[in-house]
């Protein structure tokens, strides 16, 4: 598998995201804002935390209309997969992959810890390598992370199997306590919490890299 993992201005998790998807034993290569193709071969584009831009306007806005995003918008289009963490999920949203919007915390205020989330579904690459209902531990690191959609948009992530991770202990405000959703093919992943940060042992906490070798280990099947 080949993954490309975006890098713009105020990037932060970058590196820890191709990290884990090498540790997972992906090929790797970063890609620049301002690039406008992806490398060849492309099969996942990892779209990282971080502060794009500096969050100016709104979360992800700005990254969204950089000339990398119209290759990932095509990408993903064409049914490539592509996974956004944190700051990378606000990108999904306002590029209009993923549904929904990430609005300020409730309480307004940045959260940063470990939480619990629940699995709520396996059915898909990126989630296969757990169990449906598992409870798993991941950080998260945000002041913007209160995903918010309406009411029959949620209907319909649940009616589809979109949802992909809720949190236990709603940390955010988050509607239905949803902490990730998948796009409607499940071949796009955009969440909050940062499996990149959980995905080696060394860290105290390994959760997260049963996500990065499930998603290798589809492409290795395939």
């Amino acid at each position: 598998m080949k993954a490309a993992v975006i890098v713009f201005p105020g990037s932060n998790c970058d590196r820890d995201l191709a990290t884990a998807f090498r540790q997972a034993g992906a090929e790797v290569e970063m890609v620049w804002h301002k690039d406008t193709e992806l490398p060849a071969g492309t099969d996942v584009v990892g779209v990282p935390g971080g502060f794009s831009y500096g969050d100016y306007l709104r979360c992800g806005a700005i990254a969204a209309r950089s000339p990398i995003c119209g290759a990932l918008k095509r990408h993903a289009e064409k049914g490539g997969f592509a996974l956004g963490v944190c700051n990378g999920f606000q990108v999904l949203t306002e590029t209009g992959l993923l549904p929904g919007a990430l609005m300020r915390n409730r309480g307004l205020r940045y959260i940063c810890k470990t939480v619990p989330l629940r699995v709520e579904t396996a059915a898909t690459a990126f989630t296969e390598g757990y169990a449906e209902g598992q409870q798993i531990a991941l950080p998260i690191a945000h002041h913007d992370g209160n995903y918010t959609l309406d009411a029959d948009g949620v209907a319909r992530l649940r009616d589809e199997g979109r949802i992909a991770f809720t949190y236990v202990d709603n940390p955010n405000g988050s509607v239905a306590d949803i902490a990730g959703v998948l796009s409607a093919n499940k071949r796009v992943l955009g969440m909050m919490p940062h499996p990149e940060r959980a995905a080696d042992s060394a860290l105290g906490q390994p959760d997260g890299s049963a996500l990065f070798r499930a998603l290798c280990g589809a492409f290795a099947a395939a």
